[in-house]
């Protein structure tokens, strides 16, 4: 048994990590709890300039930043990578956690090509550039220490990437392909020390989540698909997302780590 007073602790001491979305929900969450564990973190945000301030004050402006970057191409990523280069030398670990969930549900005859483009843009395209130029990154950088990681990626994914959203096909169909992206690319990454893995939440309450937890229907709806009875805390998401960066997690990769209150099981 292990000694009780010496205790197990999740940290990413000495990593540099970049997190987009960070200004609010499991972003803000995520950011935190890495700069708490020990990571100077870089993350971006595209209008919640305050919101981004504050979670930079809170960690300490000596470990955290927040960089304003649209991220609806893959060349906005390079821009943003570019940022965390240039303040903290390095990166060792990616979360891609923002994207867009449109609330108002769009039959698919009734869908526009415009939602389409934009979610896809958003949920994918950039996700693409983030881990097309991370992993360029990574495999040029020295690695912290003999015999780690030479990179971790974790990608958020959702439970409709895996069973589908009806009414909100653009971001199943967005979410889907991300899982599709981390499968292939554990195996193609595996030789050159890169982990990739992904967090798939179901609802999480957040700002993105409000409008339709907000509505009475909708809140009773969402509450009978999830087993657990309620919907999950940003911190219940950041929490799986840094033990996939830490030594802990160091024999796994390309794996989907539901954490959504067993809805994937029935929803």
């Amino acid at each position: 048994m292990a000694n009780s007073q010496s205790g197990v602790h999740l940290s990413v001491a000495g990593k540099v990590a970049l997190i987009t979305g960070g200004s609010r929900g499991i972003g803000a969450a995520t950011v935190k709890m890495f700069c708490a564990a020990g990571a100077k973190v870089i993350f971006n945000y595209q209008k919640a300039q305050s919101a981004a301030e504050a979670v930079v004050a809170e960690c300490g402006p000596s470990s955290c930043a927040a960089v304003q970057a649209e991220l609806s191409s893959a060349r906005d990523a390079e821009t943003l990578l570019k940022a965390a280069i240039a303040k903290f030398g390095r990166v060792d670990c990616l979360v891609a956690n923002h994207g867009i969930w449109p609330p108002q549900d769009a039959p698919i005859d009734e869908m526009t090509e415009d939602q389409w483009r934009h979610t896809i843009a958003i949920n994918l395209d950039s996700v693409f550039g983030l881990v097309k130029y991370c992993v360029s990154q990574m495999k040029r950088q020295a690695r912290p220490k003999t015999g780690d990681a030479a990179g971790r990626i974790v990608s958020i994914s959702s439970t409709a990437g895996q069973r589908g959203e009806a009414f909100h096909c653009d971001y199943a169909a967005s979410k889907g392909a991300v899982i599709s992206m981390v499968k292939g690319l554990s195996t193609e990454l595996a030789r050159d020390g890169i982990y990739v893995n992904c967090v798939a939440p179901g609802w999480v309450a957040t700002d993105m989540a409000a409008p339709a937890l907000e509505d009475s229907k909708t809140r009773e709806r969402v509450f009978a698909t999830i087993p657990l009875g309620r919907v999950g805390k940003p911190e219940e998401i950041a929490a799986p997302v840094l033990f996939l960066c830490t030594e802990h997690a160091g024999f796994i990769t390309g794996e989907i780590l539901n954490v959504n209150g067993g809805a994937v099981l029935v929803g």
